[in-house]
């Protein structure tokens, strides 16, 4: 994480403090430059994945920023007395950056989640941004022996963004191939994908403004429940560590 940027540590892990307008002014100006940015979009879950992962913490603490993507967060560092501007939620922020790349022509990647929903995905955002250039897509379920060749051929497309769904387990397969891949800007995006294709729909303002967008995404998918159960621990821990929540702390 970049020592320039203010952040505040929730248990460890460094959450940017910029606000939504100013995330998408400084990754602009650094795509722009060809500076590489590794983005993170983390919530409760990953935070308590980091307490009880030392590696996944090293994992996410190799990024360039993390953005507060969970209402959870927020409030977290609100009790913490170090409080971040506002929630920068991946899905907001992906389409940000390609209301950028509509003025500038950018080129786009997009990899994860399965064949029929990148493809679907890849279709809409193209529709939806038409001076975007998305110039591959390839779904998620790949083993360690497609790695290179899945390098390689991003490296030879040379795209700006590149926009990942592969879950956050595979979150340290981005910080692995970054320096190779060559791409100014790499973000996982969680279920955006899902979103954009049709598969899931987004919780409604309201929803989000109530802070349960987590209940309205386990209705759709049921099977997330076990993920879920994080986050009332994630709230004791919280509330039960109200003098520590913000501390720097070290990990491994």
């Amino acid at each position: 994480m970049s020592n320039q940027l203010p952040t505040v540590p929730i248990f460890g892990i460094p959450f940017s403090k910029l606000s939504m307008d100013e995330t998408v002014s400084y990754l602009t100006n650094n795509i722009e430059e060809g500076k590489l940015t590794h983005v993170v979009t983390a919530n409760p879950i990953m935070v308590m994945s980091a307490l009880e992962n030392p590696e996944f913490a090293r994992v996410l603490r190799q990024a360039d920023l993390i953005v507060p993507d969970g209402a959870g967060v927020v409030w977290a560092a609100k009790v913490g007395g170090d409080p971040v501007a506002e929630r920068v939620t991946g899905f907001d922020l992906m389409h940000r950056l390609l209301e950028q790349g509509e003025k500038r022509k950018w080129r786009v990647y997009l990899l994860g989640t399965t064949q029929e929903i990148i493809e679907s995905a890849a279709e809409t955002l193209q529709l939806q941004y038409p001076q975007v250039r998305i110039i591959g897509y390839r779904n998620g379920y790949f083993g360690p022996d497609q790695d290179e060749e899945i390098v390689e051929e991003i490296r030879e497309l040379k795209p700006h963004l590149l926009f990942i769904a592969r879950g956050m387990e595979k979150e340290d397969w981005n910080v692995a191939y970054k320096e190779r891949l060559n791409v100014p800007f790499i973000m996982g995006v969680g279920g955006s994908f899902d979103v954009v294709s049709g598969k899931l729909k987004r919780a409604p303002v309201l929803v989000q403004k109530l802070r349960i967008e987590w209940l309205y995404r386990l209705i759709q998918e049921p099977k997330r429940y076990k993920r879920m159960l994080a986050l009332p621990k994630f709230v004791v821990k919280v509330l039960r560590n109200k003098d520590n929540v913000t501390k720097p702390r070290p990990f491994g």
